[in-house]
């Protein structure tokens, strides 16, 4: 499947329903209007998903065993739901880098995201930084941006209110291939492993 690869961007997400990713538009589109000329690159809203972990470089044989720990890990546990709304920004309102929609969810999203990062930590991969804040990002600022222009967005957002988007129930966690294009990211699913519950 992998022939003449040597080694792939990859990152372990949830995918999110039609339904959600139309609203996410709906949301995405609103806010380009309102932050028109901001320095923004928003990201296309039918590839936004839920990024539980992103690995970065993962070489042939490697991709093999992250499979063999998501299918391990998924088979444990039970379907959930959770639900969006409610907009951010990383690391706060003043310094605005990523906008993002917020995702509440059961502990079990939390657990699973904890045990495949301890799986991917035995193999070699860096643990996360900052603690796992469920989230979806709408655009990321760009680092280019002048101080006015960081001022002006950040008002901008501050005037920002969304509501509850919906819910979606999570039945399956998959590892996606990116590869980065002019025109953006595209991913490519390698893998889908079902939450199957005890």
């Amino acid at each position: 499947m992998f022939l003449g690869m040597s080694a792939i961007r990859a990152f372990i997400a949830i995918e999110l329903p039609d339904e959600i990713h139309r609203k996410l538009e709906q949301v995405s589109n609103d806010l380009q209007g309102q932050l028109a000329d901001m320095p923004v690159r928003w990201v296309r809203a039918d590839s936004i998903h839920l990024t539980l972990k992103f690995l970065g470089d993962v070489s042939e044989t490697n991709v093999e065993m992250v499979t063999e720990i998501l299918a391990a890990e998924a088979a444990g546990r039970g379907p959930f739901e959770i639900s969006l709304g409610s907009m951010g920004v990383f690391p706060n309102v003043k310094r605005p880098r990523v906008i993002w929609v917020g995702v509440e969810a059961p502990d079990d999203l939390a657990v699973l995201q904890r045990r495949i990062e301890s799986q991917l930590t035995r193999l070699g991969y860096a643990p996360d930084r900052r603690p796992f804040s469920p989230h979806l990002t709408l655009g990321r600022v760009s680092r280019n941006a002048a101080p006015h222009q960081i001022r002006a967005l950040s008002e901008g957002l501050q005037k920002q209110k969304l509501g509850f988007l919906g819910a979606a129930r999570v039945t399956e966690v998959h590892l996606f291939r990116s590869d980065l294009k002019p025109s953006g990211a595209v991913y490519t699913k390698l893998f889908s492993a079902v939450l199957a519950g005890e």
